[in-house]
Protein backbone atom coordinates (compact mmCIF):
# COMPACT_ATOMS: atom_id res chain seq x y z
CA UNK A 1 0.00 0.00 0.00
CA UNK A 2 1.40 3.36 -0.93
CA UNK A 3 1.96 5.59 2.09
CA UNK A 4 -0.53 8.42 2.43
CA UNK A 5 1.35 11.93 1.25
CA UNK A 6 -0.18 15.33 1.89
CA UNK A 7 -0.77 17.49 -1.23
CA UNK A 8 2.23 20.12 0.41
CA UNK A 9 4.79 17.24 0.13
CA UNK A 10 3.90 15.87 -3.10
CA UNK A 11 3.55 19.71 -4.57
CA UNK A 12 7.22 20.33 -3.23
CA UNK A 13 9.26 22.11 -5.82
CA UNK A 14 11.71 19.81 -7.48
CA UNK A 15 14.21 21.74 -9.45
CA UNK A 16 15.48 25.89 -8.44
CA UNK A 17 13.86 26.65 -12.04
CA UNK A 18 10.27 25.40 -9.99
CA UNK A 19 11.03 27.64 -6.76
CA UNK A 20 8.77 30.83 -6.81
CA UNK A 21 9.33 33.84 -4.46
CA UNK A 22 13.04 33.53 -4.00
CA UNK A 23 13.99 34.61 -7.24
CA UNK A 24 16.91 37.40 -5.31
CA UNK A 25 18.90 33.72 -4.19
CA UNK A 26 17.48 31.01 -6.81
CA UNK A 27 17.40 32.81 -9.95
CA UNK A 28 20.52 32.43 -12.85
CA UNK A 29 23.75 34.06 -11.35
CA UNK A 30 22.47 34.40 -8.12
CA UNK A 31 24.12 32.53 -4.77
CA UNK A 32 22.56 29.24 -5.19
CA UNK A 33 22.10 28.57 -8.55
CA UNK A 34 26.16 29.64 -8.61
CA UNK A 35 26.78 26.86 -5.82
CA UNK A 36 24.39 23.94 -7.52
CA UNK A 37 25.98 24.60 -10.94
CA UNK A 38 29.12 23.99 -9.24
CA UNK A 39 28.52 21.94 -6.83
CA UNK A 40 30.68 23.69 -3.90
CA UNK A 41 28.87 25.20 -1.23
CA UNK A 42 29.36 27.16 1.61
CA UNK A 43 27.76 27.32 5.09
CA UNK A 44 24.26 28.19 4.86
CA UNK A 45 21.34 29.18 7.46
CA UNK A 46 18.01 29.74 5.86
CA UNK A 47 16.16 31.90 7.06
CA UNK A 48 12.55 32.84 6.61
CA UNK A 49 8.80 31.97 7.98
CA UNK A 50 7.10 29.23 7.83
CA UNK A 51 5.98 27.55 3.86
CA UNK A 52 8.58 30.07 2.08
CA UNK A 53 11.08 27.15 0.97
CA UNK A 54 13.55 26.42 3.49
CA UNK A 55 13.63 22.85 3.56
CA UNK A 56 12.46 22.50 -0.35
CA UNK A 57 15.86 24.48 -0.89
CA UNK A 58 17.64 21.74 1.11
CA UNK A 59 15.58 18.92 -0.65
CA UNK A 60 16.80 20.36 -4.11
CA UNK A 61 20.36 20.67 -3.05
CA UNK A 62 20.88 16.87 -1.30
CA UNK A 63 19.07 15.64 -5.27
CA UNK A 64 21.61 17.75 -7.46
CA UNK A 65 24.63 17.71 -5.15
CA UNK A 66 27.26 14.90 -5.52
CA UNK A 67 28.46 15.19 -1.79
CA UNK A 68 26.92 13.16 0.50
CA UNK A 69 23.93 14.10 2.00
CA UNK A 70 22.45 14.16 5.76
CA UNK A 71 19.86 15.65 7.40
CA UNK A 72 18.12 15.69 10.57
CA UNK A 73 15.74 17.86 12.94
CA UNK A 74 16.79 19.64 15.94
CA UNK A 75 13.26 18.91 17.41
CA UNK A 76 14.29 15.49 17.34
CA UNK A 77 17.87 14.64 17.64
CA UNK A 78 20.30 15.42 20.09
CA UNK A 79 24.77 16.10 20.35
CA UNK A 80 24.58 12.20 19.96
CA UNK A 81 23.05 12.15 16.41
CA UNK A 82 25.35 14.93 15.24
CA UNK A 83 28.42 13.21 16.33
CA UNK A 84 27.62 10.05 14.71
CA UNK A 85 26.52 12.18 11.19
CA UNK A 86 30.24 13.60 12.19
CA UNK A 87 32.30 10.28 12.68
CA UNK A 88 30.51 9.26 9.19
CA UNK A 89 31.33 12.59 7.42
CA UNK A 90 35.29 12.04 8.45
CA UNK A 91 35.21 8.49 7.32
CA UNK A 92 33.69 9.39 4.11
CA UNK A 93 36.52 12.26 3.83
CA UNK A 94 39.41 9.98 4.39
CA UNK A 95 37.93 7.31 2.22
CA UNK A 96 36.23 8.97 -1.10
CA UNK A 97 37.62 12.83 -0.43
CA UNK A 98 33.92 13.31 -0.86
CA UNK A 99 32.65 16.37 1.55
CA UNK A 100 29.62 15.85 3.41
CA UNK A 101 26.41 18.36 3.60
CA UNK A 102 24.19 18.39 6.80
CA UNK A 103 20.87 19.41 6.99
CA UNK A 104 19.65 20.69 10.06
CA UNK A 105 15.96 21.38 10.22
CA UNK A 106 14.55 24.03 12.57
CA UNK A 107 18.10 24.82 14.13
CA UNK A 108 17.43 27.21 16.61
CA UNK A 109 16.23 24.85 18.89
CA UNK A 110 19.70 23.37 19.68
CA UNK A 111 20.80 25.34 22.45
CA UNK A 112 24.24 27.26 22.61
CA UNK A 113 26.19 24.82 23.90
CA UNK A 114 24.81 21.61 21.67
CA UNK A 115 25.44 24.60 18.50
CA UNK A 116 29.13 24.05 20.19
CA UNK A 117 29.46 20.49 19.58
CA UNK A 118 29.35 20.61 15.90
CA UNK A 119 31.02 24.39 15.87
CA UNK A 120 34.95 23.02 15.28
CA UNK A 121 33.60 20.53 12.49
CA UNK A 122 32.16 23.02 10.33
CA UNK A 123 35.62 25.27 10.78
CA UNK A 124 37.41 22.08 9.69
CA UNK A 125 35.60 21.52 6.72
CA UNK A 126 34.25 18.07 8.06
CA UNK A 127 30.79 19.27 7.34
CA UNK A 128 29.24 21.64 5.26
CA UNK A 129 26.02 22.91 7.21
CA UNK A 130 22.48 23.84 6.04
CA UNK A 131 20.76 25.45 8.47
CA UNK A 132 17.02 26.14 8.64
CA UNK A 133 15.36 28.48 11.18
CA UNK A 134 12.31 30.38 11.64
CA UNK A 135 14.09 32.47 14.35
CA UNK A 136 16.35 35.08 13.65
CA UNK A 137 19.56 34.09 13.98
CA UNK A 138 21.11 36.99 15.30
CA UNK A 139 19.56 35.59 18.51
CA UNK A 140 19.61 31.87 18.31
CA UNK A 141 22.41 31.12 17.04
CA UNK A 142 26.19 31.21 18.17
CA UNK A 143 28.28 34.26 17.08
CA UNK A 144 31.27 31.75 16.14
CA UNK A 145 28.85 29.85 14.34
CA UNK A 146 26.94 32.75 12.28
CA UNK A 147 30.84 33.57 11.72
CA UNK A 148 31.25 30.31 9.43
CA UNK A 149 27.99 30.71 8.04
CA UNK A 150 26.04 32.96 5.21
CA UNK A 151 22.56 33.55 6.37
CA UNK A 152 20.02 33.41 3.38
CA UNK A 153 17.04 35.37 4.34
CA UNK A 154 13.75 33.90 2.85
CA UNK A 155 10.51 36.11 1.81
CA UNK A 156 7.00 35.21 2.60
CA UNK A 157 5.35 34.39 -0.25
CA UNK A 158 3.29 37.20 -1.74
CA UNK A 159 -0.42 36.46 -2.78
CA UNK A 160 -0.09 36.49 -6.28
CA UNK A 161 3.24 33.33 -6.17
CA UNK A 162 0.33 31.64 -3.65
CA UNK A 163 -2.53 32.06 -6.01
CA UNK A 164 0.11 30.31 -8.72
CA UNK A 165 0.70 27.72 -6.54
CA UNK A 166 -2.78 26.84 -5.81
CA UNK A 167 -3.75 26.72 -9.43
CA UNK A 168 -0.73 24.65 -10.61
CA UNK A 169 -1.81 22.15 -7.84
CA UNK A 170 -5.39 22.14 -9.12
CA UNK A 171 -3.78 21.35 -12.66
CA UNK A 172 -1.25 19.08 -11.89
CA UNK A 173 -2.27 14.92 -12.78
CA UNK A 174 0.49 13.79 -11.51
CA UNK A 175 1.33 14.80 -8.46
CA UNK A 176 -2.02 17.53 -7.77
CA UNK A 177 -5.61 17.35 -8.21
CA UNK A 178 -6.03 17.23 -11.65
CA UNK A 179 -7.55 13.87 -11.64
CA UNK A 180 -9.95 14.87 -8.84
CA UNK A 181 -12.27 16.56 -11.16
CA UNK A 182 -12.58 19.73 -9.59
CA UNK A 183 -12.10 23.79 -10.10
CA UNK A 184 -12.17 26.70 -8.14
CA UNK A 185 -14.59 29.69 -8.28
CA UNK A 186 -13.70 32.75 -9.72
CA UNK A 187 -11.57 34.54 -6.66
CA UNK A 188 -11.46 31.25 -4.63
CA UNK A 189 -7.81 30.74 -5.22
CA UNK A 190 -6.95 34.22 -4.26
CA UNK A 191 -9.31 34.40 -1.11
CA UNK A 192 -7.28 30.78 0.09
CA UNK A 193 -4.02 32.92 -0.60
CA UNK A 194 -4.69 35.53 1.56
CA UNK A 195 -5.73 33.23 4.16
CA UNK A 196 -2.06 31.84 3.81
CA UNK A 197 -0.49 34.85 4.66
CA UNK A 198 2.61 33.93 2.83
CA UNK A 199 2.63 30.33 3.75
CA UNK A 200 2.97 27.69 0.84
CA UNK A 201 2.50 24.75 2.93
CA UNK A 202 -0.68 25.95 4.63
CA UNK A 203 -2.29 26.89 1.82
CA UNK A 204 -2.08 23.94 0.53
CA UNK A 205 -3.25 21.94 2.80
CA UNK A 206 -6.59 24.62 3.21
CA UNK A 207 -6.54 23.51 -0.92
CA UNK A 208 -6.24 19.67 0.35
CA UNK A 209 -8.55 19.94 2.84
CA UNK A 210 -11.45 21.76 0.86
CA UNK A 211 -11.19 19.24 -1.54
CA UNK A 212 -11.77 16.44 0.37
CA UNK A 213 -14.75 18.25 2.34
CA UNK A 214 -16.40 17.88 -1.42
CA UNK A 215 -16.76 14.33 -3.31
CA UNK A 216 -17.45 14.63 -7.19
CA UNK A 217 -18.60 11.75 -8.71
CA UNK A 218 -16.62 10.02 -11.33
CA UNK A 219 -18.47 12.00 -13.97
CA UNK A 220 -19.11 14.95 -12.59
CA UNK A 221 -16.79 18.50 -12.29
CA UNK A 222 -17.33 19.69 -8.93
CA UNK A 223 -16.52 23.79 -8.52
CA UNK A 224 -15.45 24.50 -5.46
CA UNK A 225 -16.57 27.66 -3.57
CA UNK A 226 -16.76 29.99 -1.14
CA UNK A 227 -19.03 28.26 0.84
CA UNK A 228 -16.38 25.47 1.20
CA UNK A 229 -13.92 27.71 2.18
CA UNK A 230 -16.18 29.05 5.07
CA UNK A 231 -17.09 25.65 5.93
CA UNK A 232 -13.12 24.64 6.34
CA UNK A 233 -12.30 27.21 8.35
CA UNK A 234 -15.15 27.14 10.49
CA UNK A 235 -14.84 23.62 11.77
CA UNK A 236 -11.08 23.88 12.10
CA UNK A 237 -10.19 21.28 9.85
CA UNK A 238 -7.01 22.84 8.34
CA UNK A 239 -4.63 19.64 7.86
CA UNK A 240 -1.46 19.89 9.45
CA UNK A 241 -2.12 22.81 11.12
CA UNK A 242 -2.08 21.96 14.65
CA UNK A 243 -3.78 24.86 15.84
CA UNK A 244 -6.39 24.97 13.55
CA UNK A 245 -6.58 28.24 12.27
CA UNK A 246 -3.89 30.31 10.45
CA UNK A 247 -0.82 31.10 13.31
CA UNK A 248 -0.93 35.18 12.34
CA UNK A 249 -4.56 34.84 13.34
CA UNK A 250 -3.58 33.68 16.62
CA UNK A 251 -0.87 35.74 17.12
CA UNK A 252 -3.65 38.74 16.30
CA UNK A 253 -5.92 37.55 18.62
CA UNK A 254 -3.34 37.42 21.65
CA UNK A 255 -2.41 40.66 20.99
CA UNK A 256 -5.47 42.36 20.41
CA UNK A 257 -6.87 40.75 24.01
CA UNK A 258 -4.21 42.43 26.05
CA UNK A 259 -4.60 45.76 24.28
CA UNK A 260 -8.25 45.60 25.03
CA UNK A 261 -7.10 44.20 28.94
CA UNK A 262 -8.85 41.07 28.51
CA UNK A 263 -6.73 38.90 30.75
CA UNK A 264 -9.23 35.88 30.76
CA UNK A 265 -8.97 36.06 26.54
CA UNK A 266 -4.93 36.62 26.22
CA UNK A 267 -4.84 33.45 28.11
CA UNK A 268 -6.79 31.21 26.30
CA UNK A 269 -5.01 32.88 22.90
CA UNK A 270 -1.81 31.73 25.05
CA UNK A 271 -3.07 28.45 25.66
CA UNK A 272 -4.35 27.94 22.38
CA UNK A 273 -0.75 28.92 20.62
CA UNK A 274 1.76 26.74 23.11
CA UNK A 275 -0.68 23.69 23.25
CA UNK A 276 -0.70 23.95 19.39
CA UNK A 277 3.27 23.50 19.52
CA UNK A 278 3.91 27.30 18.58
CA UNK A 279 7.71 27.92 19.32
CA UNK A 280 7.50 30.15 23.07
CA UNK A 281 10.13 32.39 22.39
CA UNK A 282 8.07 33.46 19.15
CA UNK A 283 5.57 34.31 21.60
CA UNK A 284 7.32 35.79 24.48
CA UNK A 285 9.15 38.34 21.21
CA UNK A 286 6.05 39.83 20.69
CA UNK A 287 5.10 40.24 24.71
CA UNK A 288 8.25 42.28 24.22
CA UNK A 289 7.15 44.14 21.14
CA UNK A 290 4.09 44.79 23.52
CA UNK A 291 5.10 46.03 26.19
CA UNK A 292 6.57 48.97 24.64
CA UNK A 293 3.96 49.59 21.97
CA UNK A 294 0.84 49.22 23.75
CA UNK A 295 1.71 49.55 27.57
CA UNK A 296 5.15 51.45 27.13
CA UNK A 297 5.48 54.23 30.26
CA UNK A 298 2.10 53.83 31.63
CA UNK A 299 4.01 51.16 33.12
CA UNK A 300 7.82 50.83 32.61
CA UNK A 301 8.35 47.19 34.35
CA UNK A 302 5.96 46.03 31.64
CA UNK A 303 9.20 45.69 29.55
CA UNK A 304 11.03 44.39 32.39
CA UNK A 305 8.08 41.49 33.03
CA UNK A 306 8.75 40.83 29.07
CA UNK A 307 12.28 40.55 29.03
CA UNK A 308 12.23 37.99 32.02
CA UNK A 309 9.36 36.16 30.68
CA UNK A 310 11.44 35.22 27.42
CA UNK A 311 14.75 34.46 29.75
CA UNK A 312 12.67 32.43 31.77
CA UNK A 313 11.29 30.27 29.46
CA UNK A 314 14.85 30.14 27.14
CA UNK A 315 16.03 28.76 30.39
CA UNK A 316 13.77 26.22 31.71
CA UNK A 317 11.82 25.17 28.08
CA UNK A 318 8.71 23.56 28.16
CA UNK A 319 6.68 22.93 30.12
CA UNK A 320 8.11 25.16 33.49
CA UNK A 321 8.96 28.17 31.25
CA UNK A 322 5.18 28.29 29.54
CA UNK A 323 4.29 29.80 33.39
CA UNK A 324 6.48 32.62 33.05
CA UNK A 325 5.01 33.60 29.84
CA UNK A 326 1.70 33.16 31.46
CA UNK A 327 2.39 35.35 33.99
CA UNK A 328 3.88 38.18 31.40
CA UNK A 329 0.56 37.88 30.10
CA UNK A 330 -1.54 38.39 33.23
CA UNK A 331 0.94 41.35 33.89
CA UNK A 332 0.68 42.90 30.42
CA UNK A 333 -3.40 42.69 30.47
CA UNK A 334 -4.04 43.89 33.36
CA UNK A 335 -1.39 46.81 33.34
CA UNK A 336 -2.17 50.59 31.77
CA UNK A 337 -2.02 50.81 27.98
CA UNK A 338 -0.34 53.83 26.31
CA UNK A 339 0.89 54.00 22.80
CA UNK A 340 2.54 57.19 23.13
CA UNK A 341 6.00 55.04 22.74
CA UNK A 342 4.89 53.83 19.58
CA UNK A 343 3.06 57.37 18.10
CA UNK A 344 6.14 59.40 19.08
CA UNK A 345 8.99 57.25 17.41
CA UNK A 346 6.57 57.03 14.49
CA UNK A 347 6.66 60.70 14.65
CA UNK A 348 10.22 61.50 14.95
CA UNK A 349 10.99 58.54 12.47
CA UNK A 350 8.92 60.34 9.83
CA UNK A 351 10.52 63.73 10.54
CA UNK A 352 13.74 62.34 10.52
CA UNK A 353 13.05 60.59 6.77
CA UNK A 354 11.26 64.12 5.58
CA UNK A 355 14.25 66.31 7.16
CA UNK A 356 17.07 64.05 5.58
CA UNK A 357 20.77 64.70 7.51
CA UNK A 358 20.08 67.49 9.43
CA UNK A 359 23.51 68.16 11.49
CA UNK A 360 23.46 68.78 15.56
CA UNK A 361 23.75 71.70 16.75
CA UNK A 362 27.42 73.44 17.14
CA UNK A 363 27.07 73.62 20.88
CA UNK A 364 26.10 69.43 20.83
CA UNK A 365 28.51 67.84 18.64
CA UNK A 366 31.93 66.39 20.04
CA UNK A 367 34.91 68.00 20.36
CA UNK A 368 37.85 65.44 20.94
CA UNK A 369 40.13 67.25 18.94
CA UNK A 370 41.90 70.89 19.28
CA UNK A 371 40.70 71.92 15.33
CA UNK A 372 37.35 70.50 16.15
CA UNK A 373 37.63 73.41 19.44
CA UNK A 374 38.38 75.71 17.42
CA UNK A 375 35.59 75.28 14.81
CA UNK A 376 33.35 75.77 17.47
CA UNK A 377 32.12 71.93 18.41
CA UNK A 378 30.35 72.00 21.56
CA UNK A 379 30.85 75.98 22.21
CA UNK A 380 28.63 77.22 24.62
CA UNK A 381 27.02 73.76 25.59
CA UNK A 382 25.42 73.86 29.10
CA UNK A 383 25.53 70.80 31.14
CA UNK A 384 22.32 70.24 32.81
CA UNK A 385 24.02 68.74 36.38
CA UNK A 386 25.42 72.18 37.23
CA UNK A 387 22.13 73.84 36.94
CA UNK A 388 19.53 74.10 39.13
CA UNK A 389 16.51 71.50 38.46
CA UNK A 390 18.99 70.22 36.18
CA UNK A 391 17.39 72.03 33.80
CA UNK A 392 18.58 74.19 30.94
CA UNK A 393 16.75 76.43 28.21
CA UNK A 394 19.04 75.23 25.77
CA UNK A 395 17.94 74.00 22.25
CA UNK A 396 18.40 70.54 20.85
CA UNK A 397 16.88 69.80 17.89
CA UNK A 398 18.27 70.95 14.73
CA UNK A 399 16.69 74.45 13.78
CA UNK A 400 14.09 73.63 11.30
CA UNK A 401 12.94 71.26 14.20
CA UNK A 402 12.96 73.63 16.74
CA UNK A 403 9.48 73.72 18.78
CA UNK A 404 8.16 70.04 17.42
CA UNK A 405 7.00 67.79 19.64
CA UNK A 406 6.61 64.71 18.99
CA UNK A 407 5.83 62.85 22.46
CA UNK A 408 2.61 63.26 24.39
CA UNK A 409 2.22 61.56 27.46
CA UNK A 410 -1.27 59.80 28.44
CA UNK A 411 -3.08 60.40 31.47
CA UNK A 412 -3.12 56.51 32.35
CA UNK A 413 -0.41 54.83 34.99
CA UNK A 414 3.10 55.98 35.43
CA UNK A 415 2.88 58.13 32.43
CA UNK A 416 0.46 60.72 34.59
CA UNK A 417 3.88 61.44 36.19
CA UNK A 418 6.24 61.53 33.21
CA UNK A 419 3.56 64.24 31.74
CA UNK A 420 3.29 66.47 35.05
CA UNK A 421 7.27 66.99 34.84
CA UNK A 422 6.60 68.04 31.33
CA UNK A 423 3.90 70.04 32.19
CA UNK A 424 6.31 71.90 35.00
CA UNK A 425 9.39 71.91 32.53
CA UNK A 426 7.33 73.77 30.14
CA UNK A 427 6.20 76.18 33.21
CA UNK A 428 9.15 76.89 33.65
CA UNK A 429 10.57 77.57 30.39
CA UNK A 430 7.48 79.58 29.60
CA UNK A 431 8.38 82.21 32.56
CA UNK A 432 11.45 82.29 30.47
CA UNK A 433 13.23 80.84 33.50
CA UNK A 434 16.82 81.46 34.06
CA UNK A 435 18.97 78.51 35.46
CA UNK A 436 21.19 79.27 38.03
CA UNK A 437 24.23 77.75 39.03
CA UNK A 438 24.49 75.48 42.12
Amino acid sequence: MVPFSPLADRMRPRTLAQVRGQEHVTAPGRLLFQAIQTDRFPSLIFWGPPGCGKTTLARIIAAQTHSHFASMSAVMAGVREVRQVVEKAREEKQHSGQATILFIDEIHRFNKSQQDAFLPFVEDGTIILLGATTENPSFELNGALLSRTRVITLNPLNTEVLVQIIEEAVRDDERGLGKTKISLSPGLALQMAEVADGDARLALNLLETVADMVSPRADTLASLGEDDLKAALLHGTLRHDKSGESHYNLISALHKSLRGSDVDASLYWLARMLVAGEDGLYVARRLIRFASEDVGNADPQALVVALGAKDAYHFLGRPEGELALAQAVIYLATSPKSNSVYVSYEAAKAAAIQWGSLPPPMHLRNAPTALMKQLGYGKGYQYAHDYENALVLQDHLPEPLLGQSFYAPVARGYEREIAKRLGYWKKLKSQKYTPGET
